[in-house]
């Protein structure tokens, strides 16, 4: 069932990205609830939008809210989250990050319907992914209408998902660390990001194409044999970096699981 009012208790740049995407034309909600936590956010989105209202504090946004949204930093999240009242049955969705489940429930000590979910800033153009759990049609939906929902069947498989989310600043690394070897051997650096920021969007776009295959069916069709892409491939490997890109992420899950 499409929630018609979504409340967000705290008010950052993810709530900010999420409130864009939902208000994108075709709207998503009625109406949106924001917290007054961050004063600056809550007037721009305010200004610009005729669903939104902002809340006098957290507990008139959750009162007013048939979907709550939790986006709360986790350093502060326990002491926001424990002078709230809840509705029996509410839907509430928490973005809070590191933070599990069951601590979740027994800070909000009432009987509501958990949804923990990694929104990230592109669902402000409803392109982003979105992975939710445990599995829930009506909060999947909400997520589609922002870019993509994928619906996780354990937590172990959201934890998994988070991990390879850490990837971003990588992704981002890799592309400023090519931008100076180009500056370094005589490329100016704005020929160079124009030329690198379109290849590496082409080429996400050719693996969510309609017809890309898996992704190492995709890297074997960009890498002619005896190619420059499969030289650099093969060197990678050989140096070293599938090692370091395997422990990296191997670590980070240890982090996230709690270990």
């Amino acid at each position: 069932m499409k929630a018609k009012s979504i409340g967000f208790v705290g008010t950052g740049a993810i709530t900010e990205a999420m409130v864009r995407g939902l208000l994108s034309e075709p709207a998503y909600p009625t109406e949106v609830h924001l917290s007054p936590r961050n004063a600056e956010i809550a007037a721009r989105l305010f200004s610009e939008f005729a669903a939104v209202s902002v809340a006098p504090d957290n507990q008139t946004a959750v009162d007013r809210s048939d979907l709550v949204v939790l986006a709360i930093r986790p350093q502060v999240a326990e002491a926001v989250i424990g002078e709230l009242t809840f509705k029996p049955g509410q839907s509430v969705v928490s973005i809070i990050a590191a933070t599990e489940r069951e601590v979740l429930l027994k800070w909000i000590g009432t009987d509501i319907h958990l949804v923990q979910a990694i929104p990230l800033p592109f669902v402000a153009e409803r392109q982003g992914v979105t992975a939710i759990y445990p599995p829930d049609p009506a909060v999947a939906a909400m997520f589609d209408a922002l870019g993509k929902a994928v619906q996780c069947e354990s937590r172990k498989e959201y934890d998994l998902l988070a991990a390879a989310s850490a990837l971003m600043s990588t992704y981002f690394g890799i592309m400023e660390f090519t931008t100076g070897w180009l500056e370094t051997n005589g490329l100016e650096r704005t020929k160079a990001r124009a030329y690198l920021a379109p290849l590496f969007e082409s080429l996400a776009r050719r693996a969510n194409g309609p017809h890309a295959g898996d992704f190492n069916a995709l890297s074997e069709e960009f890498a002619t044999r005896g190619g420059l892409n499969e030289q650099v491939l093969r060197d990678f490997d050989a140096d070293g970096g599938k090692t370091a890109l395997t422990a990296a992420l191997d670590r980070v899950f240890a982090r996230i699981e709690g270990r």
